[in-house]
């Protein structure tokens, strides 16, 4: 499987990442990823979680030990941002 394209019935391939439910998903830099664990007030290991081998995840590169930040549309908010612990 070639790296964030799923192979769906024969040869369609699909950039899942296209698609309209799924939500814009970033790797936070170092500086950003403290930057929120300092806003929050949280650590890394009380951040919610999300596997390696999920396939947004597996499609942006993130590795474990990144922090992910998940841009959702809201009906209240516009805009709301999650974020997610890379882990195994």
């Amino acid at each position: 499987m070639l790296l964030g394209i799923r192979r769906l019935e024969g040869d369609c391939i699909v950039d899942i990442t296209k698609h309209e439910l799924v939500p814009k998903h970033e790797i936070l830099k170092d500086a950003e990823k403290k930057a929120v664990l300092e806003k929050y007030g949280v650590t890394e290991s009380q951040l919610p979680k999300i596997r390696s081998s999920d396939p947004v995840i597996e499609m942006i590169g993130a590795v474990p030990g990144q922090v992910i930040k998940i841009t959702r549309k809201s009906q209240t908010a516009g805009e709301a941002d999650y974020f997610r612990l890379v882990v195994k």
